[in-house]
């Protein structure tokens, strides 16, 4: 056993990087303050601008709006209107219909599958005459400026596989969503705000849990992931600069930091240290605009109003309202994530309440962004993962009904950039049960929302394990039909 050591706790790069280090940062501390509002770090102005490779054409849209209904809601209780299901209220649902799909094992056992018919009452609306739920008086007022698709279908029937299905092009999880792709391959429009911004709202403690991987970029760089945002209290946490601490000494630590941070890129080349950097001057940036950005309190009192959004109240109305504003500011992709919309029983009075909350301020968004001359470059999305079924789960009563899951057939609506407004696309059975016309493939959605954006989705690919990886995997086709 020796009887002396010669230890240092210091790999010999290590202390040839501080020795670059002290050299490279003694000239820098004192003016990092004012080279951060002459210059963002490389790292993040790299990332500016569209990348050449994967536009087909100048795009139509420069942004979208995602307003997801987490939970899936009754497309025949909205959009889908069939008036066979009240004729055939109570009796079986004809085996012809259900054929060989697979059901849930939560309505697989039952002995019964009777049907149950909408309990809301539809009408024509506007110049396209689509017929619009009762529960939908707002939308009703701007259906002529929507395209609705009836036949939307995807693959997974359960909920967390078919919401990263419809994020990602793939139910494995670990692939990037398609706000981190619009990040990568178009970049940023605004050095102070993250090019993907993710809002939740909820209508009660219940429904299906809001996971992060829904929002990740998956094997593409840290930069690109999706950042929440609450709203209510501090947007983000651990923006705010800790007690005693100036602005400027924040400035000198950060760019202390990330001077440490280029040494070992430099080494390496790990893009995740590139992302670290990215975020540390983002977040810098970030304490001033995201506290102007928040305060909806200095919004004039009837958009306030036309949105449905008390100030300091967090809710969709006003998480719509800060979208709004998101994508004025150049923000790429917001995203609005509502819980709540998974109504396997006493669906009527739950459904009702969801409308209740969400339906004025959808409407107020299109309008608004309308007014301002932003949905003409501004792609504006609405829908759930999958639908709902015309068979009730559990006890059907002349009060009540529920619904499970159903991948087959299920609407959805876009509105603004690139888009034909007053369009119906699709067509299902008397049931809502299968498609009959003009199918929709989840991978076609997004195919179609990257083609507003001037992205062929076939080029958008990234190489991850030997592999070009892409949204829509080896699928999806534009659906020119809803297209201006």
């Amino acid at each position: 056993m020796p009887t002396s050591y010669n230890f240092n706790p210091f790999p010999r790069e290590w202390c040839g990087m501080r020795r670059r280090f002290l050299f490279e940062t003694s000239m820098g501390l004192g003016t990092a303050a004012c080279a951060s509002l002459l210059n963002l770090s490389g790292a993040r102005a790299e990332s500016s601008g569209s990348d050449s490779r994967f536009l087909t054409k100048p795009p139509r849209a420069k942004r979208v709006i995602h307003l997801f209904m987490s939970g899936a809601p009754s497309q025949m209780d909205l959009f889908d209107h069939k008036p066979v299901l009240q004729e055939m209220n109570g009796q079986e649902i004809p085996k012809s219909i259900i054929g060989s799909q697979r059901l849930t094992t939560m309505t697989s056992g039952q002995a019964s599958f009777p049907v149950a018919g909408s309990h809301f009452r539809f009408d024509r609306c506007g110049d396209s005459g689509l017929e619009v739920s009762e529960l939908l008086p707002h939308t009703a007022k701007i259906v002529d400026r929507l395209a609705v698709i009836r036949s939307m279908s995807t693959d997974p029937i359960n909920h967390d596989p078919a919401v990263t299905f419809l994020q990602t092009g793939s139910s494995i999880t670990g692939r990037p969503c398609l706000g981190s792709w619009l990040s990568y391959g178009l970049g940023s429009e605004n050095s102070n705000l993250p090019d993907f911004i993710v809002l939740t709202s909820s209508g009660g403690p219940g429904g299906q849990p809001l996971l992060t991987k829904y929002w990740h970029s998956g094997f593409l760089p840290g930069k690109h992931q999706g950042v929440q945002f609450r709203s209510q209290g501090n947007a983000v946490l651990g923006l705010n600069d800790p007690p005693g601490i100036s602005r400027n000494e924040r400035r000198q630590t950060i760019q202390t930091v990330n001077n440490l941070n280029r040494i070992k890129f430099a080494a390496t080349g790990d893009p995740e240290i590139e992302a670290r950097m990215n975020a540390y001057e983002l977040a810098f940036q970030m304490q001033t605009s995201v506290p102007e950005l928040m305060e909806i309190q200095g919004e004039p009192e009837h958009i306030l109003k036309m949105y449905g959004a008390v100030p300091g109240e967090s809710s969709f109305a006003g998480n719509c309202l800060i979208a709004r504003r998101m994508v004025e500011r150049g923000v790429r992709f917001v995203q609005l994530f509502d819980k709540d919309w998974d109504h396997h029983a006493n669906l009527p009075v739950n459904l009702r309440k969801q409308t209740q909350r969400t339906d004025q301020a959808c409407a107020a968004l299109v309008l608004d962004l309308e007014q301002r001359g932003l949905l003409e470059d501004t792609l504006v999305i609405w829908g759930g993962e999958f639908g709902r079924t015309a068979y009730c789960q559990g006890s059907l009563t002349s009060e009540t009904y529920g619904r499970d899951h159903h991948p087959r057939c299920f609407t959805m609506w876009l509105a603004g950039a690139g888009i034909k407004p007053g369009t119906v696309l699709g067509k299902t059975d008397d049931f809502s049960y299968n498609i009959v016309e003009d199918p929709v493939h989840v991978h076609d959605l997004q195919a179609t929302i990257l083609h507003c954006l001037g992205i062929d989705h076939e080029r958008l690919t990234y190489r991850y394990l030997g592999r070009d990886f892409r949204l829509t995997d080896v699928g999806g086709k534009v659906v020119n039909a809803i297209l201006s």
